[in-house]
């Protein structure tokens, strides 16, 4: 392949990275506004949590038909989209006078802006790359820790500095820019995938597919406890709030760590063993949170369980690329993340119902290691081929000479 075209394919990877960053780190960085909102609105925590719940269900569930939106239209336009809709969503929510108006202005508007920009994106890597999937999937997925990493501590700062409302809207400002940056950049992939297309009703009933959609909602259930009720359980523990948002922000600093060393660890592991670590690795974790006696404990487990969700989240494109093809990526991406929606839904309002009820925080963690522990389960014995890359790609019809199909 030549060099510009290699310039070209890394530089859709830098517009996916860009995307996960904003869309991962608002949606994520929500623990910091929780106590903020709970002190403004006096609503329980079940009603506060409920903002993040509605966002992660429109989230997920949009993305199913921003991705099919993806492949007709093209990622530009849907970026663009994404950008107002989601930039929109936050400025508004920093201007609400009642706690219901919230879950449109922040939920819905977030929630739908977020997948029009996220789910398009990343879909293209899948055409873009044939050899370095792993890597390019991986490098994106760091976006996303990047955004956990940096958004959380940086909401509260803003937050102790102007208030959670104009912290909001600020984002809302920042992250509307960056998208539209990704808008002009991104492009549909030049190549085409060879074989026969497969129906998306035919792979959504597979046992493949259902298997780990099955997997992939019970951890996710369990994955956003403590995204949301984590900040709260150290201040609640004697911990400042800046340092009870540090802890999300170590859980996306280490999952970097695993979203870029995939590219060198797929060559050496195979993917359905590496790709069962990490939802091992995850439900491990809450074993260290539901035992942890003081702060640095709260560490090891924020270190752990970044390290297996970084793992996960990189390994998941590529798993249901190796078993369903790259032809209809975005739908097939869209459909199967709908799974977090239903995710979004169960874990925190049912977490928060608990802790309002219970007054602790011990039954909710033991919930998210339960269901962490099942999703484990639905996979122990899941079969994932690897994919023949000399045999995926060939370039899309056009009147210029064919040439072979470029190592990537």
């Amino acid at each position: 392949m030549d060099v510009p075209d290699s310039r070209r394919a890394w530089a859709m990877v830098l517009a996916a990275f860009v995307v996960g960053f904003v869309v991962f780190g608002n949606l994520y960085s929500f623990g910091a506004f929780f106590a903020p909102m709970v002190a403004e609105f006096r609503g329980s925590r079940a009603a506060i949590s409920a903002f993040f719940s509605v966002t992660g269900l429109i989230f997920y569930l949009a993305g199913s038909v921003a991705g099919h939106l993806g492949d007709r239209f093209g990622p530009a336009v849907m970026a663009g989209l994404g950008a107002a809709v989601l930039g929109g969503g936050l400025i508004l929510t920093g201007v609400i006078e009642q706690m219901w108006q919230g879950y449109f202005t922040y939920g819905v508007g977030v929630g739908i802006g977020a997948a029009c920009a996220y789910m398009p994106t990343l879909a293209i890597l899948g055409g873009w790359f044939v050899r370095h999937r792993s890597a390019a999937f991986g490098t994106a997925a760091a976006g996303s820790g990047c955004g956990l990493l940096t958004l959380p501590p940086l909401s509260s700062i803003l937050i102790d500095c102007y208030g959670w409302r104009s912290a909001i809207m600020l984002l809302g400002v920042g992250c509307a820019v960056l998208l539209m940056v990704v808008a002009a950049l991104v492009r549909p992939p030049p190549l085409a995938t060879t074989g026969t297309r497969q129906p998306l009703g035919g792979i959504v009933r597979s046992f493949e597919f259902l298997t780990l959609y099955a997997s992939w909602m019970l951890a996710t259930t369990a994955l956003f406890v403590p995204l949301v009720f984590l900040p709260a359980y150290a201040s609640a523990h004697g911990a400042s709030q800046v340092a009870g948002s540090a802890l999300l922000a170590l859980v996306g600093g280490v999952s970097i760590l695993g979203r870029l060393g995939i590219g060198v660890l797929s060559r050496w592991i195979d993917t359905a063993l590496l790709f069962k670590t990490s939802v091992l690795l995850m439900a491990a974790s809450y074993v260290l949170w539901l035992t942890a006696p003081s702060y640095p404990w709260l560490v090891v487990f924020a270190i752990t369980l970044g390290l297996g969700y970084g793992l996960r989240i990189s390994l998941m494109p590529v798993v249901l690329t190796e078993l369903f093809g790259a032809q209809n990526l975005g739908a097939i991406l869209g459909t199967f993340f709908t799974s977090s929606g239903f995710s979004a839904v169960l874990g925190p309002p049912l977490v928060g119902l608990i802790v309002d009820m219970t007054g602790s925080y011990q039954w909710g963690i033991a919930f998210a290691l339960a269901t962490g522990t099942l999703g484990f389960i639905a996979i122990a014995s899941l079969r994932i081929p690897r994919a023949d890359p000399a045999r995926a790609y060939q370039p899309l019809p056009s009147t210029a000479p064919a040439r072979r199909p470029p190592d990537r």
